[in-house]
């Protein structure tokens, strides 16, 4: 006789790890703004040692020096997530009934270790000479280092999300439209912030000196071309597709009637972090990436991306936490 189905347990609200995963969403953007203004005033070597600061966790000076303290707060800042990710992932695992929640806890863990790793390696391998290219090994791994610290925030957006309460107790039945631009909308993103990457870390932010021409005389295109022209231009192409996708996805949101009242306020924000965001990135070019304005782009567009996510993890909320049977 065949036997019925297990019933699905429904995830319950535990308030304090809502609370937790929260505030780790929260935290990043501190490591995320501290990165970006240690780069921007190119701070990255003020210690040459790792993971220590001149052999020490308090190191001289630090509290004085704007680059010492850049760096420093940067080292302590990542350190102070990787106790968060312990915490959440081990929290996760012990409380959390969804497996998809309790894996993304282990992978934040794993990606949180990897960056630790990978911004070490930047510091010891900076003199290590590369056959054929202008930058050390390194000075590489700041690429990689910076793509996934968004997909970090995204991976922390998405355990947030889940654990919240609206999330647990209401589903979303926004339409298909709203899901797919939602999609490609991320999609996009993450690439426009891979070539922000790519051009933060090859000098490349002045590449093209004019805005929101290519030339002083008014030109589309520039009229000289070399990797950091081409990773210039591309940042702007993508800023002009941008410019029509993110909008389209705000009108679909608001337009979808099943769309909750948390989502047609992210989608107003996003509609907003837009508009700032070609601000800044204007401003960049006209006081010559100035730091605080190069930081404050850098910040605008993370938050950009985790309203874009959240956005879509929201429009998804079904699928992903469709009963499966046992």
């Amino acid at each position: 006789m065949a036997t019925a189905p297990a019933p699905h347990r429904t995830a319950t609200h535990k308030p304090a790890l809502a609370m937790f995963a929260a505030f780790a969403a929260v935290w990043v953007f501190v490591l995320v703004a501290l990165g970006a203004f240690t780069t921007s005033i190119g701070a990255g070597m003020a210690f040459l040692d790792w993971p220590l600061s001149n052999g020490s966790v308090n190191p001289d000076g630090w509290l004085t020096d704007v680059a010492m303290f850049a760096e420093h707060s940067h080292r302590l800042s990542g350190a102070t997530m990787g106790l968060i990710a312990i915490a959440l992932a081990l929290w996760l695992h012990r409380a959390e009934s969804r497996p998809w929640l309790r894996r993304l806890g282990w992978l934040g863990l794993l990606i949180v270790g990897l960056q630790g790793l990978i911004g070490g390696q930047r510091v010891m391998l900076d003199a290590l000479h590369v056959p054929g290219f202008t930058m050390s090994l390194g000075q590489m791994l700041r690429v990689p280092h910076g793509v996934l610290a968004q997909l970090y925030i995204c991976l922390l957006i998405a355990i947030a999300a889940g654990c919240s309460k609206v999330w647990i107790e209401h589903p979303v039945n926004v339409g298909p439209r709203v899901r797919r631009t939602a999609l490609v909308c991320t999609a996009l993103l993450l690439v426009q912030l891979t070539i922000a990457v790519f051009m933060r870390h090859n000098a490349a932010g002045l590449a093209i000196p004019t805005f929101p021409y290519s030339t002083p005389t008014n030109d589309l295109l520039p009229p000289h071309w070399d990797f950091r022209v081409a990773l210039q231009f591309a940042h702007r192409v993508m800023a002009l597709v941008l410019v029509v996708a993110l909008p389209l996805l705000v009108i679909f949101v608001r337009r979808d009637r099943a769309a909750p009242l948390l989502m047609r306020a992210a989608a107003s924000a996003l509609f907003s972090l837009l508009v700032l965001q070609i601000f800044l990135g204007a401003q960049i070019i006209w006081t010559f990436r100035r730091a605080d304005v190069t930081t404050a782009h850098v910040i605008v567009g993370a938050l950009t991306l985790a309203t874009t996510f959240w956005l879509t993890w929201a429009a998804h909320r079904n699928a992903i936490e469709q009963p499966t049977a046992a």
